[in-house]
């Protein structure tokens, strides 16, 4: 199984490449994991994995019973205004990720699932929904959302950004073995279901991990 030396060589071989091209913009840094025998219809992966340096600036909204002072809000009373389908369009491209008060769920569901549940934003038991409006509550999910990761299969590849290129090769690393390892845990036939494992720069070709 790759390890953390095994992934920094990696990425510094993908850096290298990047710096004999360099490109006008900072690049997104992807970890891709390549599965077979993995049947996406029967088996698929839905976790949220705690990284331990955060990827990016997440731009998080509440669905709140009452307007907070530590997070964008849509009170219930506000549900209307996004029946609109151009309002709806842009509350979802707005915001990485959404919470609601447990309390509010149902009424989340029939105004917003059908938009939030495809673009894989609606607030889930997992990682979304809150007992109460606390604001020391609000506070602590919104710090645990900053530093996780969502993983979802929709096909036998895992792609998911572990960084920037500003970031140290050391961080990303730290970054991709976690999520490996927690991806790795929940495969059914674990080994068997691994291809390979790559990293890559937005812009570069990837490059394999020994695995």
């Amino acid at each position: 199984m790759p390890n953390k030396e095994e992934f920094v060589k990696a990425l510094k071989a993908v850096r290298e490449e990047a710096d004999k091209d360099k490109k006008k913009f900072i690049q997104t840094v992807d970890l891709i994991i390549n599965l077979r025998d993995f049947d996406i219809k029967k088996t698929s992966l839905n976790l949220f994995v705690s990284v331990p340096h955060k990827i990016k600036e997440k731009k998080i909204a509440a669905f709140l019973e009452k307007k907070s002072s530590v997070i964008d809000t849509i009170t219930k009373a506000e549900f209307e205004n996004f029946k609109d389908k151009k309002k709806m369009k842009m509350l979802i491209k707005e915001y990485d990720f959404f919470i609601a008060n447990a309390k509010l769920m149902p009424a989340v569901a029939t105004s917003f699932g059908r938009y939030l549940g495809p673009a894989s934003k609606m607030p889930s038991p997992q990682l979304g929904v809150l007992p109460n409006e606390d604001e020391n509550i609000i506070k602590a999910l919104v710090k645990r959302i900053e530093s996780v990761v969502r993983i979802r299969t929709k096909e036998p590849t895992v792609k998911v950004a572990i960084g920037k290129q500003t970031d140290s090769d050391e961080n990303l690393a730290e970054n991709a073995l976690v999520i490996f390892n927690e991806v790795f845990k929940n495969l059914p036939q674990q080994r068997e279901n691994l291809r390979n494992v790559l990293v890559k720069y937005t812009m570069s070709k990837p490059m394999k991990v020994v695995v």
